[in-house]
């Protein structure tokens, strides 16, 4: 196993958590954002002088990839190349919305064939989702959907799917009255760094690292290229 340093800071929440064999040995945590760029810096130092302090290394860094807040992403990510840089560590990009489905996976009982589906939101009644099975497989890949009381309509007829994350809100509201037995709905789901810990030493095992030097995180450019090109 494998000593890592995760940093997350894709919505208004900044996190940072410290890990060793799969166990989280260090946290800091700040939900009064968006305060990135005056809590990050602090964090991550205080993360390494534990690590230091415990002689342990950093083997990888993980940071959430994306979807997210631009300026939130940028921050997280310019840090983790940093410490890259200067610790001669590998570096993990794990998406925002798979990070928000690890702790519904090991927390709450969810049928074997339901299916998982995470809301950020942006902005109007516009979401960044996607859906998930169990396995984190993609049912519908990452996107921005626009909400309305058709969506997941496809989904839904046949299969349990549950919502959560800081956008599900404004779904749950649309399809109130509409009696969809199978849309089910988690409050308080945010993405956090600690949760990123099975996701990072997973693709670590597979050497599933970025090219620190050219990685740059997920903001649905090539979407909103394509979207804005058919508006023409």
């Amino acid at each position: 196993m494998a000593t890592i340093l995760h940093i997350e800071t894709s919505t208004n929440v900044c996190s940072v958590a410290y890990s060793h064999d799969g166990v989280c040995l260090f946290e800091r945590l700040d939900m009064m954002g968006p305060n990135h760029a005056s809590v990050l810096g602090g964090f991550v130092r205080d993360a390494i002088a534990f690590a230091d302090s415990q002689l342990l290394p950093i083997d990888a860094v993980a940071v959430s990839c994306g979807p997210g807040s631009y300026t939130g992403l940028r921050i997280g990510v310019s840090t983790a190349k940093g410490v890259c840089y200067g610790r001669n560590a590998k570096l993990i990009g794990i998406p925002t919305l798979e990070v928000m489905c690890v702790p519904l996976l090991l927390g709450e009982k969810i049928p074997e064939n339901a299916l998982l589906c995470p809301m950020i939101d942006a902005r109007r009644m516009e979401v960044y989702t996607a859906v998930y099975d169990r396995a984190l497989r993609p049912v519908k890949t990452i996107c921005a959907e626009v909400l309305d009381e058709n969506s997941f309509s496809d989904l839904l007829k046949d299969q349990d799917i549950y919502f959560f994350g800081n956008g599900s809100g404004k779904f749950k509201t649309i399809l109130d009255g509409h009696g969809v037995k199978n849309a089910h709905f988690f409050d308080d789901v945010v993405p956090v760094a600690k949760n990123m810990m099975p996701l990072a030493e997973q693709r670590l095992m597979r050497d599933e690292t970025e090219d620190v030097a050219y990685f740059e995180p997920f903001y649905l450019k090539e979407f909103v290229a394509v979207k804005s090109k058919n508006k023409l």
